[in-house]
């Protein structure tokens, strides 16, 4: 008998009433949303909105104060270390070990997620996405800026977690290493990986998301489609509907 497929079970991150304090100042006041599984999701907002604390939050960094998150089913207050097995997170501000190969790197990262041959096979993958050519094997200490993103973006898919939170995916890149990556965003999440996105480039939201929640002095303030959300506001770009929305 075939087994009935319920909205749960289309759903990879639920947010219910999210709240999260520090002392008396509140980061995120009871926000509420949905990513549907293979979604590629964005959060996005002006500085000090909280959407930095809430990917923190669903990457298991940070304790809620109040409200309830589930990743894939799993309560992130009781199963965290569950969530850890199945998502990866790669923050703006993320650094490598300086002293260690590129190739090194993606070994050493490749080793908390399988020995032998499934350790081969991720650091294949993440050669590949890195694309940096001979320079993999040259120390991370020499690197550009846009190379060690490229190299942080690899350490992240590579995994083929079934979440992957990026928080300003491109941060350093150029115009075409940013387009590659994106490219590479869009095939991950054809491939199942449910995306969630931060980023202050409103070109790149626009260009990936499926959907948008925009936050707002720790609350979420809108979210649609861009298309739905360009539509709702008259506005020929989702930088248009930001600063409509902010304003």
């Amino acid at each position: 008998m075939q087994k009935k497929v319920g909205v749960s079970d289309l759903i990879a991150i639920e947010v219910r009433d999210l709240v999260k304090s520090y002392g008396s100042f509140c980061a995120i006041k009871g926000i509420s949303f949905e990513v549907n599984k293979g979604e590629i999701f964005g959060l996005i907002g002006p500085n000090g909105a909280g959407k930095t604390t809430t990917l923190r939050v669903l990457a298991t960094l940070l304790q809620i104060t109040s409200g309830q998150v589930k990743v894939f089913g799993h309560d992130l207050e009781r199963e965290a270390d569950d969530i850890r097995k199945i998502i990866s997170y790669l923050p703006e501000d993320a650094g490598a070990y300086k002293n260690l190969t590129g190739r090194n790197y993606l070994e050493f990262i490749a080793a908390f997620f399988g020995n032998g041959r499934r350790v081969e096979e991720i650091v294949r993958k993440g050669v590949e996405i890195a694309d940096l050519a001979e320079r993999i094997n040259d120390k991370v200490e020499t690197y550009s800026k846009g190379m060690t993103r490229r190299l942080l973006v690899a350490r992240a898919l590579m995994i083929e977690p079934k979440l992957a939170i990026l928080d300003e995916l491109t941060s350093g890149l150029d115009v075409l290493n940013s387009q590659e990556i994106r490219k590479l965003a869009k095939k991950t999440s054809s491939e199942g990986t449910t995306i969630l996105l931060s980023s202050h480039n409103m070109l790149e939201v626009e260009l990936l998301c499926d959907r948008i929640a925009l936050m707002n002095n720790g609350k979420i303030v809108e979210i649609g489609t861009p298309e739905e959300l360009k539509k709702k506001y008259d506005c020929e770009n989702i930088e248009e509907v930001f600063v409509k929305v902010v304003a």
